[in-house]
């Protein structure tokens, strides 16, 4: 009863963002000046605090994309079979470590790591066997791929036409975010601006080879992994949104042919109405910047669309079972705030990757909420709740006071190059640890609720001979294809990296006749250089 008299002492209720909560709130809690139509208004209406369409999960549900990615191409065929058997409706690739730095499976670099936290791939080989026996013009897929995110689209436009499908019949998204790389995650390549090069050329690419593949997946979700509030994950994600529209129109691009396929990855915490509220707040915010700061025209461009994933760094291996219940709770926050596709981590994830039996239970529990809640059967159900509508104000106002205070530095690459971002998520994830290791948090089964023994669980893992395994299938590769072709591929796409040309033709070509990931990421390297962080 130790928790209760806790509570009970409790002078200060927060937020994870630090913002205050009240005992009871009630109309006067709203501190918009505007109307409540103007702040809020109708579903599917401008600014979309309600939800982007009208008639949101009674129309259509959410695409459940689960992520899966370990071992080989084959192991993962063999895991995305299984979940599209079980009713996933969406594909959502895990990368290993050295295919995200853009290294081939036989580089030094790769040691150890070869098939480790995704899958593994190398060349055009590995993708036609990623996606054995799933029609790519049927299937909508997601790749969490940013630093050689060209090089990955390209493999995929190239398997679909090996298939017989048109760049124009395929749609899925490309992370495709070097910002928050630099920020929070790690694995990028190449210094910003010839970064931001390669971002461009997909968005102009893209216009016009594969226009419903959605180009960048803004994200915020691995900047909230590494730490950050709720406040700062809307504020640094949609900053960085502005720096990408900021060097698109740069390049020459009209706002209206790209900004719609602009699409946004967000976080699912534990504080349940923060979570909604954040959601609906990012919404607006954006409505606001991309009509009235950037003069779009079409609606398309005004609405923010996000896919969520349920947050790992929340999931604990001591009593992971526990983790369901929490993965529950954040994927509830995610449909109540209007997400339009959703990933339940699974609940052992915090020790090894997913075992069969743990994706399936993860993926039940979007289901579950889905046809047995009732949740989505009316629109923004929480809209109109004084608590949801005044955290939402609040959250709207500390994000506007860090974007002006990035806007005033000179745009996120500026804040990114200044360390800006990077110290004040460090601030905020000592913050959660302090609070955590004091008890002032309470995690149960970590600082409270623990139990002396625990069972092992099960748990999925990927044996070294994977690594020999890739190599070999990479000496095959490079024994039996064309060399010359890809040498004269290579050296073209190294001279339209010199200059100013779209580097996607190029790079398409290359990977058409076998040459490797690694192979035309080291030509990009051999003109572009490589990003060494500095130390703040």
């Amino acid at each position: 009863m130790a928790s209760e008299s806790q509570r009970e002492r409790k002078d200060q209720f927060m937020t994870s963002s630090g913002i205050g909560v009240q005992r009871v709130y009630d109309p006067a809690s709203i501190a918009s000046t505007d109307s409540y139509e103007e702040q809020v208004g109708d579903p599917g209406m401008y600014p979309f605090t309600r939800g982007i369409q009208p008639t949101m999960f009674r129309g259509r549900l959410w695409t459940m994309r689960q992520y899966a990615g370990f071992g080989d191409a084959r192991q993962t065929n063999t895991r995305f079979r299984y979940l599209l058997e079980q009713g996933q409706t969406g594909l959502s690739t895990a990368f290993d470590l050295p295919t995200q730095i853009g290294y081939d499976a036989d580089h030094p670099f790769a040691l150890g790591e070869v098939g480790k936290v995704g899958v593994s791939i190398s060349s055009l080989l590995d993708m036609e066997t990623l996606f054995e026996q799933i029609p790519l013009d049927r299937v909508s897929t997601s790749m969490t791929i940013n630093a050689p995110a060209a090089v990955l689209l390209a493999m995929y436009i190239a398997v679909g036409e090996k298939q017989g499908a048109s760049g124009a019949s395929l749609s899925g998204t490309i992370q495709n975010d070097i910002l928050k790389e630099y920020v929070a995650r790690g694995t990028y390549i190449y210094p910003p601006q010839p970064s931001m090069r390669l971002i461009t050329n997909i968005f102009a690419f893209c216009a016009e080879h594969a226009p419903q593949f959605n180009t960048i997946s803004i994200s915020g979700y691995h900047m909230r992994e590494a730490g950050s509030t709720a406040v700062q994950e809307v504020a640094f994600t949609l900053a960085n949104a502005r720096a990408y529209v900021d060097a698109a129109l740069g390049a020459g691009l009209a706002i209206d042919d790209f900004a719609p396929r602009l699409s946004f990855f967000f976080n699912a915490h534990n504080n349940f109405f923060e979570e909604v509220a954040k959601f609906r707040a990012a919404r607006r915010i954006w409505a606001r910047i991309m009509k009235e700061e950037y003069g779009a025209q079409s609606k398309k461009s005004w609405q923010l669309r996000f896919h969520t994933q349920t947050g790992g760094s929340t999931l604990t291996a001591q009593q992971p079972d526990n983790n369901i219940v929490r993965v529950t709770m954040q994927a509830l926050a995610a449909v109540l705030g209007g997400t339009q596709s959703l990933h339940t981590n699974s609940r052992d994830e915090a020790l090894a990757l997913p075992t069969e039996e743990s994706a399936r239970i993860a993926l039940r529990t979007q289901q579950i909420i889905a046809h047995e809640s009732g949740v989505a059967d009316t629109v923004d159900p929480l809209g109109g709740s004084y608590y949801v509508e005044s955290l939402t104000d609040e959250i709207e106002r500390q994000v506007k006071v860090y974007m002006d205070r990035i806007a005033a530095m000179g745009g996120a690459v500026s804040a990114v190059e200044q360390g800006y971002m990077q110290r004040e998520i460090q601030a905020a994830a000592y913050e959660t640890q302090r609070r955590i290791e004091h008890r002032e948090d309470i995690v149960v089964g970590v600082n409270a609720f623990t139990i002396a023994h625990e069972p092992e669980p099960d748990l999925l893992r990927v044996g070294p001979e994977l690594e020999e395994a890739a190599r070999a299938r990479l000496r095959d590769l490079r024994a039996q294809r064309d060399q010359t072709a890809v040498d004269a591929s290579l050296g073209r796409l190294k001279q339209a990296a010199q200059g100013d040309d779209n580097l996607l033709p190029p790079i398409l070509e290359a990977v058409r006749v076998y040459a490797t990931l690694g192979e035309i990421c080291d030509q990009l390297r051999s003109v572009f250089g490589e990003y060494r962080p500095q130390h703040w």
